[in-house]
């Protein structure tokens, strides 16, 4: 049952941020902004006059994420609630030893995932970083895998070679690259579904839903080929989750 009044959500990551404002069920804003940047974080500033319920995803570093909260309590006057992995939330239980380990954002991913599966589940994030996970119909996280995503491998590339150069426009496909620019953007690509596919063949033959998610995750669902969800508020969805259980059953 979802939490009443005016809620703002947040997601943080490295360098950015994306938010939701919900009244009830219901999104009534939404945006993104870069940390660090006054012009940026005005829209996030200046999206509700006062606010029930802050409930913050983050990843960044502390002095970041320090940074925003205090702006985001100056202007709301209420503490925020942090989501924090856990060894188990609900049925949803963690593989790491160390659950404080793992990322905030796959928990939560896997967390909406499952919510929205009743049986075995493939999460894939596809952001900063490419994140495969797999859960069994019982909510037991398999394992999974953390694979630069698709900036990072091209940033890396350009950055470590010296005629590695395009100034071209050009998109992710699978077929073999006729430029420069069309090479390492297909390669990244080739890259990136490759990866995805190993990852469901090493899952075995038992059936599983595929969801992704992230910021490239659309347009990863329709290089990788297989029947799967697409749901953009992934992570919001399992912070919301999180937030109404109002503790993480560690």
């Amino acid at each position: 049952m979802s939490n009443p009044g005016i809620c703002l959500q947040l997601d943080i990551g490295n360098s950015s941020a994306k938010w939701r404002l919900m009244n009830g069920d219901d999104i009534v804003a939404r945006g993104a902004c870069q940390l660090g940047q006054a012009s940026s974080q005005k829209a996030l500033l200046t999206c509700a006059r006062k606010l029930d319920h802050l409930w913050i995803s983050s990843v960044s570093a502390p002095e970041i994420e320090a940074e925003l909260v205090a702006l985001l309590k100056a202007q709301w006057g209420i503490e925020p609630w942090f989501a924090r992995t856990a060894a188990c939330t609900g049925a949803l239980r963690n593989s790491y030893e160390d659950p404080g380990l793992m990322g905030v954002d796959r928990w939560l991913a896997m967390l909406g995932a499952t919510a929205r599966n009743e049986g075995r589940v493939c999460v894939i994030d596809a952001g900063s970083a490419l994140t495969i996970d797999i859960v069994s119909a019982t909510g037991q996280h398999e394992g999974g895998y953390i694979i630069p995503g698709s900036s990072l491998m091209e940033r890396a590339l350009l950055m470590d070679t010296d005629r590695v150069r395009f100034h071209e426009t050009v998109g992710y496909a699978l077929s073999p690259g006729t430029s420069t620019a069309q090479a390492v953007r297909h390669g990244i690509a080739l890259a990136q579904t490759g990866a995805v596919h190993l990852a469901l063949d090493e899952a075995g033959s038992e059936r599983m839903d595929i969801v992704f998610c992230g910021g490239a995750g659309e347009e990863l669902m329709q290089l990788v080929g297989r029947p799967g969800q697409w749901v953009p508020d992934l992570v919001f969805e399992g912070l919301a989750i999180m937030a109404n259980q109002g503790r993480t059953d560690v």
